[in-house]
Order: C-alpha cells, then structure tokens, then sequence
C-alpha cells in the first residue's frame, strides 16, 4: 500500500490570477471631505430608488427650473369669497344707489317718495334716469381709481388683498363704463332738449344745452374706452404703454369731476356738492402718497420699464 501523499495544485497564472488576487484598500478619507461625508445620512428604502431612477437635470431645463418663479400662496377663503362675490355686490351696491339717487331728487318734489312713480314711468322720466346714471357712473369712476390707486401704493395688501383690490378695479371700470353710456343713450328718449345721436356721439356737438361742459364729459368717456380695456391687451402692448394709457386715467376723472359740477343740474345740492368734495380730495391724496412716499426700489423699477 502507497503511502498518503498531498498534491499541490498548480499555481493559478493569468487573467484568473489576476482576477483571484484581493483588490487594494482604498486610502481613508480625512480632512473636512471626511467630515462632510460623516454627516451626510445615508439614503435608503423607496427613496433610494427613487434617487437613482431620477435623471440629472441639465441644459436649458436646468435655467428654466431655476428661473422658474416660486407658485402665489394659496388664497384665504375669505378672499376668494370676496373675489367672487365682490363684482355682483358692486353692481348690487350701485343698483341700490341709483334708486337712492331718485328717491333723494324726489324728496324735493311735490309729493315726496309718493312722487317716485311719476319720476321713473313719467314724461320727464329720461331725464330723471340720465341724472342718475351720471351719479351712479361718476362714483363708479372714482372707486375703479381709488383702487387703482391703492393698488400702486400698496395699501391693498392689508386689505382685501392685491388680486381682490385688481379684480374690484377692473369690474368698477367696465361699470362706470356701463353706466356711463347709459347717461348718455337715455337722453334720447329726453323730449326737452331733443338730442340726437351724433349730437351725443360727436363732443362740443350738443348745441341744447351748454355744449362746451357736456363736451368735456363725452371727451372722458371717450378717454376711459381705452383704459379699461388695455387691461385684456396688456401682453400685447406691453407694461410701459400700458402704464402711459393708465396715466390718462387723472384727465379723465377731472374731466368728469368738471363735467358734473358745471353741467348737472343738481350740482348746487348740498349732498351733490359734499360728494364731489369728497372724491375729488381722496384722489388727491392718494395720489400725493403715491408720489411722496413711494420707495425708491419701486420708483427706479417702474422708470426702468
């Protein structure tokens, strides 16, 4: 019997050398990348995959995510409310002034408030409307450049908010607008001066009654068509004309202001009187804040534009 003997194997040369010799320990790493990489926790489960399944953004999409703006809060109920509720109650509101416009003519009348249905189905009742209007479209004016104003002064933000405050001057425009030409229109029917259309459509035209004060009203309707409507335009013609427009907006409401003081025939009133004192000094105020205290960021922005 041979003896027990160990075989050595042969040794193992080549690519299969090479591939059974242990890999080399990499170098520790120290210093503040050491620290950086102690910190850094480590990404597991779902999100690790999600990690590695998510491509790197780079390119043009990578500047448009960055130039990205961040999206606006969310609304507050309450401001949402008031955004879609606000333009039916500001045509309620001026509804209702309306009529109280008519009750408050009728009180001087013979009769009083009985008189109400002689003013509004009567002979004179067109010329009764038109006055009416002219209030209910003045006011309207002035509330759509109150806001306006409130706007660029930033005095909206503390109440009702930006958007509501832009929403409630666009809507007191196109009313103002609305009311505005139906001052005018009603006349027609009006058998006592016996206007005609190109005599209302044509300005300093309405040689009846007092053409050169009734002038000056139909030059700032005509003044107010564009700038109510630049804001469904205001991409196409860009920010710069779009605020030059605006600006016409003052001449327009002194136009208005001039127009009811020196042709309404109830301008003498005392109400009619307080009403336009009243208008006339809180757009002057709004807008000496505006100009006076304005902060210089703003104003170098604006001017840039």
């Amino acid at each position: 019997m041979k003896p027990n003997t160990q075989i050595t194997p042969p040794p193992v040369t080549g690519p299969q050398a090479a591939q059974a010799a242990p890999l080399p320990t990499p170098p520790p790493v120290t210093g503040p990348q050491a620290a950086q990489a102690a910190a850094r926790p480590a990404t597991t489960g779902p999100q690790a995959a999600k990690a590695a399944a998510r491509p790197a953004t780079t390119g043009p999409q990578a500047a448009q995510a960055a130039a990205r703006p961040a999206p606006p809060p969310p609304m507050k109920p309450e401001e949402e409310l008031l955004l879609t509720a606000g333009p039916a109650v500001v045509g309620a509101v001026f509804g209702v002034l309306l009529l109280l416009v008519i009750s408050m003519f009728v009180l001087g009348q013979p009769g009083g408030l009985g008189a109400l249905n002689t003013a509004v189905f009567g002979p004179q009742s067109a010329w009764h409307l038109s006055r009416a209007t002219a209030f209910a479209a003045y006011l309207l004016i002035w509330l759509a450049m109150a806001w306006g104003l409130l706007l660029t002064n930033k005095l909206a933000r503390a109440w009702p908010g930006g958007p509501t405050a832009a929403d409630l001057h666009e809507h007191a425009s196109l009313l103002g607008l609305a009311f505005g030409a139906l001052h005018a229109i009603v006349l027609l029917a009006d058998g006592y001066i016996g206007y005609t259309l190109p005599q209302l459509l044509i300005p300093f035209a309405a040689w009846g009654y007092k053409p050169f004060e009734v002038g000056l009203g139909q030059l700032g309707f005509y003044l107010l068509l564009p700038i109510t409507f630049s804001f469904y335009v205001r991409r196409q013609i860009g920010t710069k004309t779009w605020r030059m427009i605006h600006l016409t907006t003052y001449l327009a409401f002194v136009l208005a202001l001039v127009h009811g003081l020196t042709s309404g025939t109830d301008s003498d009133a005392p109400w009619a009187l307080f009403m336009y004192l009243v208008t006339g000094v809180s757009i002057a105020g709004l807008t000496a804040y505006r100009v006076l205290f304005e902060p210089e960021p703003a104003r170098e922005a604006r001017s840039r534009v």
